[in-house]
């Protein structure tokens, strides 16, 4: 029996478990690579993302939830519900969410990356197409092609299929990462049309990640929207966000620029053409993105099923400083022989209104866009969220929506997992605050911080801790630590326990006696991935 709409969304308010049976939810996850705060329309962007727009509109956008900052540790927390440094960069001590929700009913997919060696079709995945490396290049992540040129990004990693693992993979004249990974969870899509088992669906685009690359007519629609330099892009970006009440001014004012970051007009010719070109691939790929999105959305309201399912878009980490690693292009941009980023200049501009970025704590760099729709469990569609929540939080919420045949670790063949860390957001989908009792605690590389209600601690490499009240100074300007020294100290003492209890001296989790070596990548230096 076909149920309506709101006779679903009664039916979740009733019932503290979600939906049950042939009701419960599907579930798809889209996760985006070194995207940054703004660069959604939704968000303040002029980029156009009409589909994410739309999801917009009828679901919940969250202005304070929260990644860890680097793509491989939101991985990690993602689809297990703990914090990475519990676990290890091939998800040791976890039981994943297919290994959780599969036992439980759902079939499980994955499409895209992955940045771990294990094969998740091993870990309860029924289906996993990917690449388990870092960054590839979007247009051919293997051997050159005849009549092309060498891939301009050329490091490879090895591909997983199902079952099959290779290790080198050249695909067709017309693959693109982006276009691809939708086309094969589509297939899956049509494949379980007629099956009653909900799905858990999880696409990792690695796009905008460098190296920038899109298509032509895609860059060919921002060539000039960024010529106007950094500062005026950002500033209309934040404006915007103003307008659409993401910001108030007054308790979230525009950050300064951030460190090393150029003055546009001090620039030559040559070097501002190159800029703008830049940021325009990186649009051009978010734009892609989004026409992507636009294809699942499309599927899955002809399969009737859009209603049902819970849809959450967010990003892996703040937009990336990573330095320019490319010349100038010896081909035209955004094309197979090309190897570009977008640098810090424009990082600061996509992570508007945020301080810095990707790799650090502060709030560029953990701070994601999260969209949530889902048209017969949102009680509330087209509003706006300043619940506090995390990537820990998904496991919970997901697992609340399955039902109690989901029953956390499941059949993860996994020693010494810990217990899950985050709570539901499923009272948020309702217009109901979250009850978080402890404090979020973030870990990487350089950066430090402790989130304890609207308190934010954070340090970056050796320098001195800063403390924010975040409902007075969203966007960490005005730094209290000088004033409040004991509440410094009671916070320092409380991530330090915190820390001391999954690290040995480094961010590396304690595993068999053994220490990883201290993670010595500096920010601007080329990342090994």
């Amino acid at each position: 029996m076909k149920l309506g709409r709101g006779f679903l969304a009664a039916a979740l308010i009733l019932s503290p478990l979600g939906l049950a049976g042939e009701d419960r939810p599907n579930i798809l996850v889209i996760l985006t690579d070194d995207m940054g705060y703004s660069d959604l329309g939704c968000y303040g962007s002029e980029i156009k993302t009409p589909h994410l727009d739309q999801l917009a509109k009828g679901g919940i956008r969250y202005t304070q939830a929260y990644n860890t900052s680097k793509c491989w540790t939101t991985r990690i927390s993602l689809l297990t519900g703990l914090y990475h440094i519990q676990s290890g960069r091939e998800f040791q001590h976890t039981s994943l969410v297919s290994e959780v929700l599969g036992p439980a009913g759902y079939q499980c997919w994955w499409s895209g990356k992955h940045h771990a060696n294990f094969n998740p079709h091993e870990r309860g995945f029924h289906h996993f197409s990917g690449f388990l490396g870092g960054a590839i290049n979007f247009w051919n992540p293997g051997n050159a092609r005849p009549g092309e040129p060498k891939p301009g990004w050329g490091s490879k990693y090895a591909w997983a299929f199902d079952d099959k693992v290779v290790q080198s993979y050249t695909p067709d004249k017309d693959f693109y990462a982006t276009d691809r990974f939708t086309d094969w969870a589509l297939g899956w899509l049509d494949e379980a049309s007629e099956k009653k088992d909900p799905f858990f669906l999880y696409i990792a685009y690695n796009a905008p990640h460098w190296p920038l690359h899109a298509h032509a007519k895609d860059i060919a629609k921002y060539e000039n929207t960024y010529r106007k330099g950094y500062q005026p892009v950002r500033k209309a970006r934040y404006d915007r966000q103003v307008k659409m009440g993401l910001f108030d001014p007054k308790t979230a004012p525009l950050s300064d620029s951030g460190q090393g970051v150029a003055e546009w007009n001090a620039l030559n010719e040559k070097t501002r053409h190159l800029e703008s070109m830049r940021m325009a691939t990186h649009a051009a790929m978010v734009d892609n993105v989004d026409q992507n999105v636009g294809r699942l959305l499309a599927k899955l309201k002809k399969q009737g099923k859009l209603d049902n399912t819970l849809i959450l878009f967010l990003v892996d980490n703040g937009a990336s400083a990573e330095r320019t690693l490319g010349k100038a292009p010896q081909h035209e941009w955004g094309t197979v022989g090309t190897f570009q980023a977008i640098g810090r200049n424009w990082a600061k501009v996509a992570n508007t209104p945020m301080r810095l970025w990707k790799a650090t704590s502060h709030e560029g760099g953990i701070n994601t866009p999260l969209i949530a729709h889902w048209p017969a469990g949102i009680t509330t569609p087209g509003t706006i969220s300043r619940e506090t929540c995390h990537l820990i939080d998904f496991l919970p919420t997901w697992m609340e929506l399955a039902g109690s045949k989901a029953q956390y670790p499941g059949n993860s063949k996994q020693e010494r997992i810990a217990p899950l860390e985050g709570i539901s957001l499923v009272p948020s989908f309702r217009g109901k605050p979250l009850k978080r009792e402890k404090p979020l605690f973030f870990a990487y590389g350089s950066g430090k911080a402790i989130r304890q209600n609207n308190w934010k601690l954070v340090r970056n490499r050796s320098q001195d801790w800063e403390l924010y009240d975040l409902s007075k100074t969203r966007t960490e300007t005005k730094d209290l630590a000088k004033a409040l020294t004991q509440r410094v100290a009671t916070m320092a003492k409380t991530y330090e326990a915190w820390a001391t209890s999954y690290l040995s001296g480094s961010y590396s989790v304690k595993q068999s006696g053994k220490k990883k070596p201290k993670d010595k990548k500096k920010q601007d230096k080329k990342p090994k991935n």
